[in-house]
């Protein structure tokens, strides 16, 4: 595997890692087949952060998530401490 291909990966278990025990909106984290939940999120939000998208719009990412794709009532300032921790990801 090429070093570009490992620090994506790396990237990526990063970025599961917050989704799975940080964020965690539906409380799945201790169930060990819901592991893998949020893992479809994970593609656009490397690639958001690959791309040095802004805080703002990983914010309104994971807040259309919480809100419109899961019908959740998401707790704004606890959503923009997980975008700023993911944020703060790619510059590892």
């Amino acid at each position: 595997m090429s070093q570009a291909a490992e620090r994506a990966r790396a990237l990526q278990l990063k970025i599961r890692d917050v989704l799975l025990k940080e964020w965690d909106p539906i409380g799945v984290q201790t169930i060990p087949e819901a592991q893998d939940e949020y893992d479809g999120y994970v593609p656009t939000l490397h690639s958001m952060l690959i791309s040095r998208k802004p805080t703002h719009e990983v914010f309104e990412y994971l807040m259309w998530l919480e809100t419109e794709h899961m019908g959740l009532t998401a707790d704004r300032q606890r959503t923009q401490s997980i975008a700023e921790m993911l944020v703060d990801l790619s510059g590892t």
